[in-house]
This record gives C-alpha cells, structure tokens and sequence, in this order.
C-alpha cells in the first residue's frame, strides 16, 4: 500500500513537471489538482534548498529522487521487521 502511494505521487509529481513544460490553463481541473497536489511540498523543498538554475526549478527531479530513496529505505526495512518476525 505504501509503495502504491509513493508510486501514484511520483507520477502527479512527473505530471505537474511536463504541465509545467506548456502554458496550461488554470481553470483546468486537472491543472488545478496538480498544483493543489505538488505545490505545498515543491514551497517546502524550495525554501530550504533553492533549486533553480537559471531558470529552470529541479524541484520536481529532487522531490523524485526523494521519495524513491524514502521507497526503498521503508520497503526495505519493513521487508527486513516481516522477515525477523516470522
């Protein structure tokens, strides 16, 4: 359930990234979840690491990077806590 979580958020996270490629519209359902979605977790990460280049924001790739770390640290360890159990 938890990897189905992370996996379903890294591709909101992708989806917000290519939207973010176009001029989209804001009234846009699908636009508007994205943002509502991403946007509080991109303000946290960008506040304390300032991720953007020249114009260009890496926060999505950071934010990516971040939770398959947090995927595999997790599932690794709740597999490791299954195995001494049994």
């Amino acid at each position: 359930m938890f990897d189905l979580i992370i996996q379903l958020y890294i591709y909101v996270v992708i989806g917000r990234a290519i939207i973010s490629w176009v001029n989209p519209d804001p009234y846009n359902p699908i636009v508007r979840f994205l943002y509502n979605a991403t946007e509080p977790v991109f303000y946290r990460m960008r506040r304390a690491l300032p991720l953007v280049f020249s114009g260009i924001d890496l926060t999505p790739m950071a934010l990516i990077f971040f939770l398959f770390f947090i995927k595999q640290i997790v599932l690794s360890g709740l597999a490791r806590l299954a195995n001494s159990l049994l």
